[in-house]
């Protein structure tokens, strides 16, 4: 029957990802991604955090949207 919404045993798939078990799937592979990246943005944050820099220039010739900002700093060194 073409209307028919009931399934039978034989059209059943063991892997099928719908209902509880897709959602339990979807659930930990997105808290996975979440965990991942929070974990090397604090990677990130932390290893930054070490590396000193000195203004070259005054501090009022900076614009607030200029590519030329990144010549006003240059990175003293890595301190451990």
């Amino acid at each position: 029957m073409a209307g028919n919404s009931q399934m039978n045993d034989s059209e059943r798939g063991i892997f099928a990802l719908n209902g509880i078990t897709g959602m339990l799937i979807a659930t930990v592979l997105l808290l996975s991604i979440l965990g991942g990246l929070t974990f090397f943005g604090i990677m990130t944050q932390a290893n930054e955090a070490q590396n000193f820099y000195k203004i070259n220039q005054d501090l009022t010739g900076l614009k607030a949207n200029s590519s030329d900002n990144a010549s006003h700093y240059e990175l003293v060194g890595k301190t451990k």
